[in-house]
């Protein structure tokens, strides 16, 4: 089974997906199987990731934003911003896509992981799309 979800972005950030996923994989009605998120964009990423404490995603934020920093003399790929160059390597450093073993017709994901998508754009305000591609195994 295949499905597309559109998420909605107001920017750069992480959002928790995981609920769309389940959502979706509770619909196929597969028992036992693979779960796989392919992301259609080259300035976002996914990421499985800490639920608990929304500091982890601050402090994920923060770091990225350090290591990648907007308006470096190096790039040349600069008509769509300073955010736009820093998001598309900050998607090529972290995922594109995601695997997850489905179990007893849940996603086995552990105690304190969900799923997010991490939108690397500061004024991206519309909707990202995400491949999911359910398999019965």
């Amino acid at each position: 089974m295949n499905s597309q979800l559109l998420i909605p972005v107001t920017g750069q950030g992480l959002y928790d997906i995981t609920a769309q996923v389940m959502a979706e994989v509770r619909s196929a009605a597969v028992v036992d199987g693979l779960a796989t998120l392919f992301i259609q964009h080259t300035s976002a990423s996914l990421l499985i990731q800490e639920n608990a404490d929304p500091a982890v995603q601050v402090d994920l934020q923060n770091w990225l934003n350090r290591l990648v920093v907007e308006n470096d003399p190096l790039y040349t790929h600069v008509e769509e911003g300073p955010d736009d160059m820093p998001a598309h390597i900050k998607s090529a450093l972290t995922a594109v896509s995601l695997s997850i073993p489905i179990m007893q017709g849940n996603l086995v994901l552990g105690v304190w992981q969900g799923i997010y998508l991490w939108e690397h754009r500061h004024n991206q305000s519309n909707s990202r799309k995400v491949v999911l591609n359910i398999q019965s195994g």
